[in-house]
């Protein structure tokens, strides 16, 4: 017997999903987060999931970690002391940015915070051509300096970002080579092997995350790794923003692929959702203890996008930029609000009710948990309306404290008010429910989808408990809640492919394609996908590589991906290039312009090492147990209070169907099944809620 164990952070829960590589048979397990040290939370899990399962070390297949330090980091502004050397001249790219602006009437918004601050950020005489040849050399004579002035400022990590660098990397080489000469510990990333792309601005900011964020995810995964070494655990993989893991080695040299690590694993858990349950247009929704992330699912696959700000404004829109700081990394395209189960709410000084962003997280976490904390949260408002278990939560291992949740709701929000404390507590829920929904049609709606037209697939600890109201409010018909809904996220760790994406400018127009050129190309970046494959002992028959252009018309500043066949490039695949392209910027923007120039502007190549296929089923007990566990008074908006059936999930057979109104519990979540609408358990384990009416 063998076992996958995927390990994923959350704002108040470390989750570990494990599943059993023979029956499919899958467990999970939760405890409180640590933020004051994220290692420890994720051994305690570990350890509390394996003796839990009984599963020794020798029996783990497969280590998978989500993390959200890089993200946290930028977001706190905790990063490295880190520095910038650029060409003369360039000093202050990270601050001139581009013209985007998230409000283009707001002439006082503040600009976005740099990550590297001016004073540590340094030049040096070197210039190298648009065409790759050396302008000027590197001036040798004033390193000397440079390493004087780096050793003042006391940096921890330095980012190098020199002009056309990308074309030719030899200045960035020969500097990097110098100054690690003279600071052998530090950290050094160079935008040549970061992102060797075009777009200074964007190339610089990736650089510079990096090196913010490098030691810090640096020191915590080697914390872990010395952690699964001691109890011979295998190597750790590590979730990237594109949906694949990585060796944690690799996430180290790129620390800019795991800005997403969390939220991708949940949309790629949601992916194999889809594809199992043969709904392969579906949104999912992942509502934890701190944020609400929402991403659409089309033909079973989701989408991933170049263009990313991390740190800035709400990550609500893909369209609106300048709030945050670019990472030009392929990352999965979601959206995300802070509306989580640990979102505090309050009052303001106009009077009106607000939930967010300020959440109250593992500690103190929500006041119903007794750990210290005195602002009412979306789970005290839950549990004052019947949602939730008022004696305990997580089978009885979590002691509920209701009175406390009560008089919050009473003294913060309903006081202040003037209404009743229940009262007060549904208008809580309305209002996250409302911002929810307006995440659900942004990756919808805005996509240009009709929300109509998919299914929602709802987990996180508390994604099941608002997804009947979503949908009712977006006109969906259909609900699904997969097994270990609290803990879902964690089984996209364990259900991914090994992946690295590589890019190279190329910058080409028709009719002057070089076919040959194409081809070499392509061919250099398998070389490097091949190496990191090998490094991770990727045996050949589980290698494949999906090779893509960025495209444009010439004149067009922002690029299209197309996908290439991967065969050797010539005149007719070209072609086909080009046409692929005129349909895609036809079906993006409404128009195409067949006669004019088509540009490559750079090649990509995804190198992918193929993991054993996951299903995930949590097989229902057998006819004959009874489901229902109690009854309790429940407020529905339809209804009112309503005394409503408690059934227990473990106890549920398959083929089993309820009406609502009614709850189901289960360890690590609550689905909450409105009037309106019934629940029926399938052959794996999925409760799907259909609207009835």
């Amino acid at each position: 017997m063998t076992w996958r164990i995927g390990i994923d952070i959350g704002g108040t829960f470390t989750d570990v999903a494990l599943v059993d590589d023979t029956s499919g048979r899958i467990g999970v397990a939760k405890v409180p987060t640590t933020p004051h040290e994220l290692s420890e939370g994720v051994l305690a899990a570990l350890n509390t999931a394996m003796a839990r399962y009984q599963v020794s070390a020798t029996e783990v297949s497969l280590l998978s970690h989500a993390t959200t330090v890089v993200t946290n980091a930028i977001l706190e502004q905790t990063g490295a002391r880190a520095a910038l050397i650029t060409t003369r001249g360039f000093r202050d790219v990270l601050e001139l940015r581009r013209s985007a602006r998230a409000n283009l009437y707001d002439l006082f918004q503040e600009a976005p915070s740099v990550l590297i601050p001016r004073r540590r950020r340094f030049e040096i005489t070197e210039r190298i051509g648009a065409d790759g040849s050396v302008v000027m050399p590197l001036a040798e004579a004033e390193i000397d300096e440079l390493i004087t002035a780096l050793n003042a400022a006391r940096v921890a990590a330095i980012a190098i970002s020199l002009l056309f660098s990308f074309l030719n990397p030899e200045h960035e080489r020969r500097l990097a080579a110098r100054l690690q000469a003279a600071f052998p510990e530090l950290p050094i990333y160079l935008s040549s092997d970061v992102l060797p792309e075009i777009k200074e601005f964007e190339r610089t900011s990736t650089t510079a995350v990096c090196a913010y964020v490098g030691p810090m995810l640096a020191s915590y995964l080697k914390r872990l790794e010395d952690i699964t070494r001691r109890n011979a655990l295998p190597p750790l993989y590590v979730m990237g923003s594109n949906g694949g893991i990585l060796e944690a080695a690799e996430a180290i040299a790129m620390p800019a692929m795991t800005v997403e690590s969390g939220p991708a694993a949940g949309v790629v858990a949601a992916a194999l959702l889809a594809r199992q349950t043969a709904r392969a247009n579906l949104i999912s929704f992942d509502m934890g203890g701190t944020t609400a992330k929402a991403s659409l699912i089309r033909a079973g696959r989701y989408e991933t996008t170049p263009d990313y700000e991390v740190g800035g404004g709400p990550s609500m829109s893909r369209w609106v930029t300048g709030t945050g700081h670019p990472i030009r990394v392929p990352v999965i395209d979601l959206a995300e609000v802070s509306a989580g189960g640990g979102s505090v709410a309050w009052v303001d000084r106009a009077g009106a009710l607000r939930v967010g962003p300020k959440s109250a997280g593992a500690d103190p976490g929500p006041v119903c948990y007794g750990r210290g904390g005195t602002e009412p949260t979306v789970t005290d408002c839950d549990l004052l309306l019947g949602y939730l278990d008022a004696g305990s939560l997580l089978g009885g291992e979590l002691a509920i404290d209701h009175a406390a949740a009560a008089n919050a709701v009473r003294t913060r929000l309903a006081e202040p008010l003037g209404i009743d404390a229940r009262a007060a507590a549904a208008a809580v829920i309305d209002v996250v429910n409302h911002a929810m929904a307006e995440v659900l049609k942004i990756v919808s709606v805005q996509r240009g989808h009709d929300p109509r037209d998919f299914v929602l697939a709802a987990f996180g600890g508390a994604g099941p408990l608002h997804a009947g109201a979503l949908a009712g409010e977006l006109g969906i018909t259909e609900v699904i809640c997969p097994p270990i809904p609290g803990a879902f996220s964690a089984l996209g760790l364990v259900g991914t492919d090994l992946k690295r994406d590589y890019v190279h400018t190329l910058q080409t127009a028709a009719p002057a394609f070089d076919p040959a050129k194409v081809e070499a190309a392509f061919a250099a970046l398998e070389k490097q996908g091949a190496a990191m494959l090998d490094r991770a002992g990727i045996p050949s028959a589980r290698r494949r590589f999906e090779c893509f252009v960025d495209t444009r018309y010439a004149r067009q500043s922002y690029e299209l991906l197309v996908p290439v066949p991967r065969r050797p490039v010539d005149g007719p695949t070209l072609a086909e290039i080009k046409e692929s392209f005129h349909d895609l910027h036809l079906r993006t923007y409404g128009h195409d312009n067949r006669s004019e120039p088509v540009e490559i502007v750079n090649v990509r190549v995804a190198a992918i090492g193929a993991i054993a296929p996951l299903t995930i089923r949590d097989q229902p007990r057998p006819p004959g147990l009874n489901p229902l566990k109690s009854r309790r008074s429940v407020w529905f908006r339809e209804t009112g209070m309503v005394d409503t059936a408690i059934y227990d999930r473990a106890c549920i057979h398959a083929g089993m169907t309820a009406p609502g109104p009614l709850v189901i519990e289960s360890f690590e979540s609550t689905i909450l099944v409105p009037p309106g609408w019934q629940a029926k358990m399938s052959e794996d384990g999925f409760v799907i809620l259909t609207r009835m009416s």
